[in-house]
């Protein structure tokens, strides 16, 4: 089967689950809010939901316990920026060059995810939503890659790949703190800005349909625990295992559960304001965990490709529509959810969108039954990796397009141990065609977008 093949099957699929969705029953309330909440470098197995013994996030574990728990959700990415341009896009990003994480602002922060119109804020605000992001962008500086360009009413955060948790400055020491597009002064922790934030977008659009991303950046480093600043050199430079004074596992957990402290306010702000029943939230991480977290029993971590760096937490509460408690083992991807709001929310998607994620709603809600998928992952750096998951079968070419071919059954071996490249020779020729076709295909797509944006009659 080749790529093209694939992305058939994958539009039929898709149309199949919309018409799925399309016939469950009209709830009393209208068009469904929506609350997407996404942290950040957190590891797969770091909510007591997932099995964590040494981190209590109640408010995060309440999404599992009221609704689903998807054990086989990954992110588009291996890091921050390519997922969220996933997210925001509905496609594979590496059609937008976005591969790696966007450097800061000056002569080489140029580079972003430029607004065409078709995001996913920008078709929600289409259709009558109120739009905010809450936290992290880091999909450029320029004003035509701001959040407010891609469809976002309302922008409180920060545009870099990180900020002090208490100064707000960047990477390059300079302040990030943004409202819309002007630059802002504010005291506080990051995390709880961030939370203040989300509650009072609620609080001022509760008559509305709205679409709320909160984007904590709760844990990535800089290691700033909640009321003990950080006095590392630089303090927002990344410590390693190796560094004199290096930050230590309980820094890490005291600033997650410090956002799950804030999912819980915002959950409850729901519940205060009675739109809980009306409100589809979905919760998830941007890519795998960095060195303090915990992957397991995943492999790896964060800039790779293997398990632990692009399988991520992903539950969905959705009341009177997915059944609570239930654990899937259906396969997705963050740009799922992107066509999955679209849907529930009734958004009109124009064929030039060209969505490459589809509405799992259905079988979440269990109305259809669970598919099998083919999804696809490249890294250039740091870890020159290619991948591709075909069911339980994964095939992942570590080290560059050259690079050895490494399959792994994840069904039956999730923690990548053992690799079956000389026994099924015959699924490694299956995928690999797949891989290269795909690969193909974004890279034109990638080339021909940066050839018309870069014209003359592009740019008047």
């Amino acid at each position: 089967m080749s790529y093209r093949h694939v992305v058939a099957v994958s539009a039929v699929l898709a149309g199949c689950l919309v018409t799925a969705g399309a016939q469950a029953p009209v709830r009393s309330g209208g068009r469904p809010n929506v609350v997407l909440i996404v942290t950040d470098d957190v590891g797969y197995g770091d909510f007591g939901s997932y099995g964590a013994p040494d981190v209590r996030t109640p408010n995060v574990d309440s999404l599992a316990r009221d609704g689903i728990r998807l054990t086989d959700f990954y992110a588009n990415g291996s890091t921050c920026s390519p997922t969220r341009a996933g997210l925001i896009s509905g496609r594979y990003q590496q059609r937008y060059t976005i591969e790696t994480p966007l450097p800061g602002p000056g002569p080489r922060g140029e580079r972003g995810l430029t607004a065409t119109g078709r995001s996913l804020p920008q078709l929600l605000k289409n259709n009558g939503y109120a739009t905010a992001l809450i936290g992290k962008w880091h999909l450029g500086y320029a004003p035509a890659q701001s959040p407010n360009a891609h469809g976002f009413d309302y922008f409180f955060g920060f545009k870099s790949g990180y900020i002090d948790y208490y100064m707000h400055t960047g990477g390059n020491g300079e302040p990030d703190l943004y409202e819309n597009d002007s630059p802002v002064m504010r005291d506080g922790y990051m995390t709880d800005l961030i939370t203040a934030g989300a509650v009072s977008f609620v609080e001022r659009n509760a008559a509305l349909p709205f679409f709320l991303d909160v984007a904590y950046n709760a844990a990535h480093w800089p290691y700033q625990p909640p009321d003990l600043p950080s006095r590392a050199p630089g303090n927002a430079r990344h410590m390693q295992p190796h560094d004199d004074g290096t930050s230590v596992r309980s820094q890490y957990v005291a600033m997650l559960e410090r956002a799950d402290r804030g999912v819980g306010e915002i959950l409850r702000t729901l519940e205060r304001l009675g739109l809980a029943q009306n409100t589809l939230v979905i919760f998830t991480n941007d890519n795998g965990g960095e060195w303090l977290a915990r992957n397991e029993p995943l492999f790896h971590r964060k800039q790779t490709l293997w398990e632990g760096g692009i399988r991520v937490p992903a539950l969905v509460r959705w009341p009177g529509r997915i059944p609570a408690g239930r654990v899937s083992d259906q396969v997705g991807m963050t740009m799922d959810f992107t066509a999955s709001i679209l849907a529930a929310t009734g958004t009109a998607v124009p064929d030039s969108v060209r969505l490459e994620g589809v509405n799992l709603l259905p079988i979440l809600e269990g109305m259809a039954p669970e598919v099998e998928r083919t999804l696809f992952w490249r890294n250039v750096t740091p870890h020159a990796q290619r991948a591709v998951r075909r069911g339980d079968w994964k095939l992942l070419v570590d080290g560059g397009p050259n690079g050895p071919e490494l399959l792994f059954n994840l069904r039956q071996d999730v923690g990548e141990r053992h690799d079956m490249a000389s026994q099924r020779q015959d699924i490694a020729r299956a995928l690999r065609p797949l891989l290269s076709a795909w690969e193909a295909d974004v890279d034109a797509e990638a080339k021909s977008t940066e050839a018309r944006l870069a014209s003359p009659a592009d740019r008047r």
